[in-house]
């Protein structure tokens, strides 16, 4: 049985970052795509598919936040009983989650997501569009948004709105903006952060 050190656990806690950050690329490059695919067959217009596919990713990153907060809660309670060792209460009950994943319910965040999209103001669209056809895309962002809470500091997403100045240090111009102009029509992908920092660009349409 290896001891604890910090040390290690700071080595562990880099690589897994590391591989979270590269998931985080992968479904932006891959599994947005096939979204916006599925979509698309039923959906003409192309900002209305963003449009719903970046508040996919936003319900996503939320219920599977809520999902860790209230497990993180019911572990600790449960470690607290017999705890020991040189490390806190908190650095154990992130350890045995990061762990023990499959804890997670993630069907039930997927169907939480979808429930919220459903009643999303934001999405113009008749409500016989069943979402759970993007229930791929839905269920990996929230498996990994749900290890991303596991780190220190925990990765998150920044929350756009419609209309903000344009921030060339958080976002990239979509193919399709008016690069002239200086405020945000509406958002394709968040930004991955930490601490307050970009980690990973997100995508934006500019238009005048």
């Amino acid at each position: 049985v290896r001891s604890w050190s910090p040390a290690r656990a700071g080595r562990v806690n880099s690589s897994h970052r590391a591989c979270l950050i590269a998931r985080f690329g992968f479904i932006y490059a891959r599994e947005r795509l096939d979204a916006e695919t599925l979509l698309r067959a039923f959906i003409c217009d192309m900002e209305t598919v963003q449009r719903i596919i970046y508040i996919a990713a936003v319900e996503s990153f939320r219920a599977a936040k809520m999902a860790f907060w209230k497990l993180k809660r019911s572990v600790k309670e449960t470690l607290a009983l017999d705890h020991v060792g040189p490390g806190s209460l908190e650095v154990a009950a992130l350890d045995y989650i990061a762990h023990h994943k499959d804890l997670y319910d993630v069907c039930q965040s997927v169907q939480e997501v979808v429930c919220s999209m459903n009643m999303n103001p934001k999405i113009p669209y008749p409500p016989d569009v069943d979402f759970f056809l993007i229930r791929t895309l839905i269920q990996k962002l929230c498996c990994l948004a749900f290890s991303m809470q596991t780190l220190i500091p925990p990765l998150d997403i920044a929350l756009g709105v419609d209309g903000e100045l344009f921030n060339r240090t958080m976002y990239y111009r979509s193919c399709d903006s008016d690069f002239s102009a200086p405020f945000v029509a509406y958002h394709v992908w968040p930004a991955l952060m930490e601490n307050g920092a970009v980690i990973v660009k997100g995508e934006v349409v500019t238009k005048k």
